[in-house]
């Protein structure tokens, strides 16, 4: 009944004409960015950062949140339509979305993903919903110690599940935790790591070095690539899956939706390990393997199911706990510090408006997001066709009036330029920019609850081990650092992301 109550809450703050607004700007802008190759949801989110100064602040969530999950529906579009995934957890549905398209099966295609999609998105929201209050319940028994413990397990396991090499995703996070150290000292207010430069005192700010290793690097990376002119199908046929497509593919939507709702909560998981595992679990399952790659309903809507699963998900960590499992959960912290909101359980009582809002926000978004995927494929196919060229001074300038407004200041430019080159080179070394994304958020955090702990244990570090909850979250992170260092499982993860490089 209390449920009921906070949702009304929520949906009474959700449907305010302005918040629909933001909600509609949101999934149009996340479809957009999903079905042009070369953007994703990191580098928009973190160029739009800077407008939620001037945004309230459940708005302003609802419009980045927008952004988020419905990347994961555009990106199915150029993947099904052109054999290009817009988006990086749409290289899954590249594999049978376009070869069901090739069949002439484009509009089925289509639509089982968005109702795939829908179907994930409802259910992750409901979870949110359902399960948000007593974690967060629970989160509030968590002392310095805890939070400590449980940032310590939070980086591990994002270095854990991250693609690429272990030994790079650990250094990017060492790396982010140093930058997170510069500035002034909260607690003896000494500068440090300034090199003398005033501007560096008060830190370095989040959204520049996002902005510039997503985004300026993003815009280098892609412009050194050969402009390929995609010739798209006029024809995409009709819109209705038969039904022997219904019945191999909503057994997969249903396992999908619970593969990506759990693995979405977990750090460092989100879309793309959720699609990932979900293609691989119904291959797995099938009767007809041999027909995976072919065209197969299940190995798309399975995939797409997961994706936007696991994308929901990934809000559960960062509303209950305030820890952000992925990037664009670090730049969702950086929205809620913009406004003095600290993430944790302490959103849901000092904020019931924003938590409930943005919750009933997700069930409006994932719904309009349906309305707009399937009638306006012709305008996404046209989108597809404006070349990249024209496209790139718009998004440099955008870029660059955002970090200027930060703190109309020139020298932010030109940290965002420093980091988009380093952000560039990263790229072609494979460092992957989002575990030092999170070593950032997380650095400062760390730090303080870190002292905190010592502080009130009066320099005794058994504190960690000793309190029940905080030693159980240490031992979880030392069996993650025990597990992935053997040699059958170091090689299952490597299997895991094969596909995505």
């Amino acid at each position: 009944m209390e449920l009921m109550e906070h949702l009304a809450l929520g949906f009474s703050v959700a449907f305010t004409p302005e918040n629909l607004l933001y909600a509609l700007l949101g999934c149009i802008l996340g479809t957009l960015v999903g079905v042009l190759p070369g953007l994703g949801p990191v580098p928009t989110i973190a160029m739009l950062l800077p407008i939620t100064y001037v945004l309230p602040p459940v708005a302003g969530l609802i419009m980045l949140a927008g952004i988020y999950y419905g990347t994961q529906y555009g990106g199915s579009t150029t993947a099904i339509l052109v054999n290009l995934p817009g988006e990086t957890s749409a290289v899954v549905t590249v594999l049978d979305g376009h070869q069901m398209a090739r069949n002439g099966r484009a509009g089925a295609a289509l639509s089982l993903a968005a109702i795939g999609s829908f179907f994930a998105g409802c259910v992750a929201t409901l979870l949110i919903a359902a399960f948000a209050p007593p974690l967060s319940e629970i989160a509030f028994k968590f002392g310095p110690a805890e939070y400590f413990s449980l940032m310590t397990l939070g980086l591990i396991g994002a270095v854990v599940l991250a693609s690429g090499s272990l030994p790079k995703a650990i250094c990017m996070i060492l790396l982010g935790l140093l930058l997170g150290m510069v500035g002034t000292d909260v607690n003896s207010g000494v500068a440090r790591y300034d090199f003398g430069i005033p501007e560096l005192q008060d830190g370095i700010d989040f959204a520049i070095v996002a902005m510039g290793v997503f985004g300026f690097a993003e815009i280098l990376s892609n412009l050194e690539q050969k402009e390929n002119r995609v010739q798209l199908e006029d024809k995409i046929g009709s819109l209705y899956p038969n039904k022997q497509e219904i019945r191999e593919a909503v057994p997969a939507i249903v396992r999908g939706t619970a593969l990506g709702s759990v693995l979405g909560i977990l750090p460092g998981g989100g879309s793309v390990l959720s699609a990932f595992a979900s293609y691989t679990l119904e291959k797995k399952l099938s009767k007809e393997p041999e027909r995976f790659g072919k065209g197969h309903p299940a190995g798309l809507a399975g995939p797409e199911s997961a994706n936007n699963a696991g994308a929901q998900a990934s809000f559960i960590p960062l509303l209950t706990l305030g820890i952000p499992g992925n990037a664009v959960m670090a730049l969702m912290v950086g929205a809620m510090t913009i406004h003095n909101i600290q993430p944790g359980p302490q959103v849901m009582t000092s904020h019931p408006e924003l938590f409930w809002g943005l919750i009933a926000s997700m069930w409006i978004g994932n719904l309009m997001l349906v309305v707009l995927n399937l009638p306006l494929i012709g305008v996404w196919v046209k989108l597809l066709k404006v070349p990249y060229r024209i496209l790139f001074p718009a998004i440099l300038v955008f870029c660059t009036i955002g970090v200027y407004s930060l703190n109309y200041n020139v020298f932010d430019i030109y940290v965002t330029a420093i980091f988009g080159i380093i952000g560039y080179i990263w790229a072609k070394l494979k460092c992957e920019g989002a575990p030092l994304l999170l070593g950032l958020v997380l650095g400062p955090m760390m730090e303080e609850n870190f002292r905190r702990a010592l502080l009130l244990s009066r320099g005794d570090f058994t504190t960690f081990v000793t309190r029940p909850l905080s030693a159980s979250l240490l031992g979880a992170a030392l069996i993650l650092v025990v597990l992935v260092a053997l040699p059958s499982i170091r090689k299952k993860r490597q299997e895991a992301f094969v596909e995505e490089d």
